[in-house]
């Protein structure tokens, strides 16, 4: 089908079924384009908690339409595609989890927002990389904490901190593979470049960035500053926002380990596209189901976290 019968059809499904398009900034840039709104997870949860509309279609991975519908059990959420899973949420099983849980009895349990409802279930609040830091200092520093499931962002926040929190061993596939060689090759090719990343990323690629935040705290960094060219790492489709916002300046994807690849991106996140949107629109499915004794679960951590970052103007 062609992009604009795409688009036009898209648009006529969402006002007749009072639908709203919510798209993470790693979808492809048709996908933000037509989006209702374009954010990071913290952003997206915010927003799937006030939206009016019937419904929700959450264009990103199974455990964000997960979080959509934990926030708004009475709309029906989508999203395009249920095979687009996420390799962090996979790394972190709930029966592994809750036994790593069940062997840290004194401990507060803090999990990553890139988790399963079934994870979500078992933890005392949830974070993203946006909030994490405030979270955490947000309790009494002699309080005994489980984070997981990103090792990587965990060690960051404890460094952070200066907390000890006890770290389970996961890790974001995308953020795990870039190429610190090819990422300093790229720095003396472009001298005047600012190095952005994602606190997801290993400790030796946060040591040398000259600005370490969420996928939103990187693109307002980018249009803040008065520099005019970047090196970005993180999951690509970043790019396509940080180009609009910032048509003047150069974004230059950090690559990963793999040499045939000049960017890195996220497999899970380009498995939604316009037709499967369209079809998700036209026929309402496929559609994000939760045990409602799991959701009661989930959804206090969740609150918990929004009601923190209320607090903090996160």
């Amino acid at each position: 089908m062609k992009k604009e019968f795409l688009v036009d059809e898209i648009n006529k499904l969402r006002k007749e079924k009072n639908a709203i398009i919510l798209s993470h900034y790693y979808q492809e840039p048709e996908i933000q384009d037509i989006a209702d709104f374009v954010g990071d997870s913290l952003a997206l949860a915010q927003w799937a908690a006030k939206t009016s509309a019937d419904i929700i279609v959450l264009c990103g991975v199974h455990f964000m339409g997960e979080t959509a519908k934990i926030l708004s059990p009475q709309k029906r959420v989508f999203i395009p595609d249920t095979a687009a899973g996420c390799s962090l949420a996979d790394s972190c099983p709930a029966d592994e989890f809750k036994k790593f849980i069940e062997e840290h009895p004194d401990h507060t349990v803090i999990s990553y927002v890139n988790t399963t409802a079934a994870v979500k279930a078992l933890t005392d609040i949830v974070v993203t990389s946006t909030n994490a830091r405030q979270i955490v200092e947000s309790l009494p520093v002699e309080e005994k904490i489980i984070f997981g499931p990103d090792r990587n962002l965990g060690d960051y926040i404890n460094k952070l901190t200066g907390r000890n929190m006890l770290l389970w061993n996961g890790y974001c596939h995308v953020h795990q593979q870039f190429s610190m060689d090819k990422i300093l090759e790229l720095k003396k090719r472009y001298p005047e470049a600012l190095l952005l990343a994602h606190p997801e990323c290993p400790n030796y690629l946060l040591q040398i960035a000259d600005h370490i935040g969420s996928t939103s705290s990187l693109l307002k960094f980018a249009t803040r500053s008065d520099r005019k060219q970047f090196i970005v790492a993180t999951e690509a489709g970043i790019l396509h926002q940080m180009q609009k916002d910032n048509p003047d300046k150069l974004f230059i994807p950090a690559p990963p380990e793999d040499s045939t690849c000049a960017c890195n991106e996220c497999f899970y996140m380009k498995m939604n596209t316009l037709e499967k949107l369209y079809a998700c629109l036209k026929n309402e499915t496929p559609e994000i189901f939760i045990d409602e004794e799991i959701r009661l679960k989930a959804v206090k951590p969740i609150e918990r976290m929004l009601e923190i970052s209320e607090k903090y103007g996160l």
